[in-house]
């Protein structure tokens, strides 16, 4: 028998659960999907939020012809070959539709994210000339993973951990839809620890109802799920968990000041198997987010931790790899650049575009000299310690404050 997870795989956008600012009424992807018109995007997100199903459903309601890789079992030779289908499959369609009928096959790639350089060259092509629209899965940021020109042929979707309600409904429909399940007469009395143990992944709340319910339970309270999962801790995905809760307690005990932990830390993710770049990444981000200003040359080393990483691999890039979180976790923190961009940026959106003063705007032509650009504007080299009193923030904001020294 299938496992719960697919037996309960939605095959149409109203059966999807979830996402609703992607798929719900009049959002962007169902509205791209209605048209028959979309074209190759990425999506990002956590496990088990629908990356894969949402591709699924995407290619059933287009009726496109449907190809899968794996980017951890998949080279350049397997995205050529599916490359070379999609173009056997669009010659053959060329005589049965129109030219602008959308029809190109759908490549979908699950973990894009592991793709090598080479490997994302290899589909450059092939998505430039429409031969396949991509479609990408991945839990991490692309930005920092897929090819600039890759990236830049695709846009980006963001997809979010599932809601209460959304786990809910979920739980309602294991109940009563799929038949093995609804046959035991399961009575589901408490769900905390459902809901807890999930944290927002579908697929894991799903492995939960099935190992409860294979354990001969009729009444699912928190006490049952609890003692269960703790005698089968890898039947809800529990590296999926680790990987997410790991990391945020590395990065707090960073933030906090606490080597001991962040060391503890760091060894219980090199010992899980996580990707040393991703942990070598966080080091980069702590060190601008969290330390800052008090200390620059934590940027240069969070950085060039990352560099050596990436040249020398696994076992010796956790040498470096703890020296950084050392010395992250024992310099002074200071926030306030991480504070005063994202204020910066909420005034902006407050504020929309604030017209440049005129006297810091350049004037290269007549016409704009005339206009007063540029005009009062002082060079502050021209004054004593190389400052002079002057407004650079538009009118609308003079006296704002974004960073405050600490």
């Amino acid at each position: 028998m299938l496992p719960l997870a697919e037996r309960l795989r939605p095959k149409t956008l109203d059966e999807y659960i979830g996402q609703k600012h992607l798929v719900g009424q009049g959002a962007i992807l169902r509205q791209m999907i209605e048209s028959g018109n979309i074209a190759s995007f990425i999506l990002w997100g956590p496990p088990g939020v629908g990356k894969t199903t949402l591709a699924r459903i995407i290619a059933h309601q287009l009726q496109r012809p449907f190809y899968t890789l794996s980017a951890v079992t998949s080279g350049v030779k397997e995205v050529r070959d599916v490359i070379d289908k999609a173009k056997r499959t669009a010659s053959i369609n060329s005589g049965l539709f129109a030219p602008t009928d959308s029809r190109s096959p759908i490549l979908f790639i699950d973990e894009i994210h592991r793709f090598s350089k080479s490997q994302q060259d290899s589909l450059l092509g092939a998505v430039e000339e429409g031969t396949i629209t991509l479609v990408g899965a991945t839990t991490e940021n692309p930005s920092f993973e897929v090819i600039t020109p890759l990236l830049s042929r695709c846009q980006v979707y963001v997809l979010k951990s599932l809601e209460k309600d959304d786990l809910m409904e979920l739980l309602n429909r294991a109940l009563t839809q799929d038949t093995y399940i609804k046959g035991l007469g399961l009575q589901v009395k408490e769900t905390e620890a459902i809901l807890r143990y999930s944290g927002g992944d579908a697929r894991k709340l799903l492995n939960i109802i099935e190992l409860v319910s294979n354990s001969g339970v009729k009444i699912i309270d928190n006490e049952t799920v609890t003692k269960q999962l703790q005698q089968n801790p890898v039947a809800y995905d529990k590296d999926g968990e680790m990987h997410y809760d790991i990391i945020s307690a590395f990065i707090k005990s960073i933030r906090g000041s606490d080597p001991q932990a962040a060391i503890y830390w760091l060894a219980r993710m090199i010992e899980g198997g996580e990707d040393p770049k991703f942990i070598a990444r966080r080091l980069v981000i702590s060190a601008s987010e969290d330390i800052g200003l008090a200390n620059p040359n934590a940027m240069l080393l969070a950085n060039t931790c990352f560099e050596v990483v990436n040249k020398i691999g696994w076992p010796e890039g956790r040498i470096p790899l703890a020296e950084t979180t050392i010395y992250l976790a024992t310099c002074k923190k200071d926030n306030s650049a991480y504070l005063a961009i994202d204020a910066a940026l909420a005034k902006v959106r407050e504020t929309g575009n604030l017209p440049v003063p005129l006297h810091l705007r350049n004037a290269p032509t007549s016409l704009m000299k005339d206009l007063g650009y540029a005009d009062g504007y002082k060079y502050p080299h021209d004054f004593p310690g190389h400052w002079v009193a002057q407004q650079y923030l538009p009118d609308e904001l003079v006296g704002t404050e974004f960073w405050k020294k600490d």
